[in-house]
């Protein structure tokens, strides 16, 4: 036994020290990516905190407010137009208990007329476009700003139709891949690899593992953006419906393993973006930045550009 950890033990510690110099070195091994864009700013659903979301009054007020990207999420109607809308159930929305795969696009109803903002409870947002706007539409009105699409239902066709959209308006360098779920990041890496696509949940776990076993170092990564909750607003801004994260313990465990500054200047450094979200107050934001976070996403544009324009982040060279 003793032999055995003669052995052992210096293997351990060689390995522990050159993990360590590689994390505090990417580039060493790894080339550091180079997008198109960098966002600081990014505005959820268009900036849902001060228009109703998702509307193209949204986005145009969320880019005059200085916004760098724009988030949203798509589905398909029965007469496959894309439609900008985070539910495809559109009763949280407008009132309507049907679904947009139902209704064509003319049948479509309008939003309601304060809508409460999903994550700052307790808050409603309104305005003068109720109407639910087209994929396309956000790309002839906004061709250069760079938009994060989430798709969030396995739907060949629409995964097909976005991509389709996104080659039409030649910005496939501006655009992003976004899903929680891998089978459906899948095919939408197959249908465009083109597009820059961030990590899902499953391959979230998958990093924090490689960080904490010391392998993320010596391990190529793919996507280029982490998208991630900043745990300090759930059950304070964001109450989620699920009862264990409900839990303050649970959450204290998934913010100490989670928010990582080590973790998070490694992926800096690889040219990997960090987005925290959904930070709707100033100590919110003040916190994302603080741990590491490269860009940060609201829901009230107008505040995080105060912020930004008073503390003056600073943004990264990006070295070939």
């Amino acid at each position: 036994m003793a032999s055995y950890l003669y052995y052992l033990l210096p293997a351990l510690g060689g390995y522990t020290l050159t993990s360590i110099y590689l994390l505090k070195n990417p580039h060493i091994l790894h080339k550091k990516k180079c997008l198109a864009f960098y966002c600081t700013h990014i505005s959820h659903r268009g900036g849902s905190g001060e228009r109703i979301e998702s509307t193209l009054e949204a986005f145009a007020h969320a880019v005059e407010q200085g916004t760098e990207m724009l988030e949203l999420d798509c589905h398909l109607t029965r007469d496959g137009q894309v439609i900008v809308s985070h539910d495809e159930n559109l009763l949280r929305q407008t009132g309507h208990d049907v679904t947009i795969s139902s209704l064509n696009l003319e049948e479509l109803p309008l939003y309601k007329e304060r809508l409460e903002v999903t994550f700052n409870a307790g808050h409603y947002s309104t305005g003068k476009d109720r109407r639910f706007a087209l994929l396309e539409d956000v790309f002839q009105k906004f061709p250069k700003i760079p938009i994060n699409i989430e798709i969030k239902e396995d739907n060949g066709m629409l995964i097909k139709k976005v991509s389709s959209l996104v080659k039409q308006y030649d910005r496939e360098d501006i655009t992003v891949w976004a899903s929680v779920k891998s089978n459906i990041m899948k095919k939408c890496r197959k249908e465009n690899p083109s597009m820059p696509y961030m990590f899902s949940k499953s391959r979230g776990m998958q990093l924090l593992l490689l960080y904490y076993s010391g392998l993320l170092p010596f391990v190529p990564l793919g996507e280029s953006f982490l998208q991630f909750y900043l745990p300090q607003i759930i059950n304070r801004t964001f109450i989620p419906s699920s009862p264990i994260l409900r839990n303050r313990f649970v959450i204290s465990i998934i913010d100490k393993l989670t928010m990582r500054k080590g973790l998070f200047k490694h992926l800096a450094d690889r040219g990997i973006q960090v987005h925290l979200f959904v930070c709707n107050e100033e100590r919110d934001i003040e916190a994302a930045i603080a741990v590491g976070a490269t860009g940060v996403m609201t829901d009230y544009p107008t505040l995080l550009s105060h912020y930004l324009s008073t503390h003056s982040p600073t943004t990264p060279a990006c070295s070939q």
